[in-house]
């Protein structure tokens, strides 16, 4: 059975790009938009810019770890797409969580602002 909180289809893709917003840091970049649901659907991107597949999963396993510590934080009802930039090679999760947590904040979709 597939997990409902992971965007999946093109069509959701296509209308994040094009209607959502989009707040950029050092290491990622999150495109986020209303989905009228009661929970959050997320998707993780690296794209070839960042590396070969070692650094490429690499850079999904540390943005899944921060958003998955931030992930109590986040308003719900929103579909979120992080993507990883190539600067994210080498850097420790601690860097990407606070990267991650400072494009939330200014995108207002964290509940506190700690």
């Amino acid at each position: 059975m597939l997990k409902p909180n992971v965007l999946r289809k093109k069509k959701d893709f296509s209308t994040l790009y094009s209607r959502g917003k989009s707040v950029g840091d050092k290491y990622v970049v999150l495109f986020y938009k209303k989905n009228g649901l009661t929970y959050n659907r997320v998707a993780f991107l690296a794209s070839k810019k960042v590396g070969n597949s070692v650094f490429r999963n690499r850079a999904r396993r540390l943005m899944k770890e921060s958003f998955r510590e931030l992930e109590k934080e986040f308003r719900t009802g929103y579909d979120l797409i992080i993507i990883g930039r190539n600067t994210i090679n080498g850097v420790k999760c601690q860097e990407v969580f606070k990267s991650l947590k400072s494009a939330a904040n200014r995108g207002k979709l964290l509940e506190t602002s700690k």
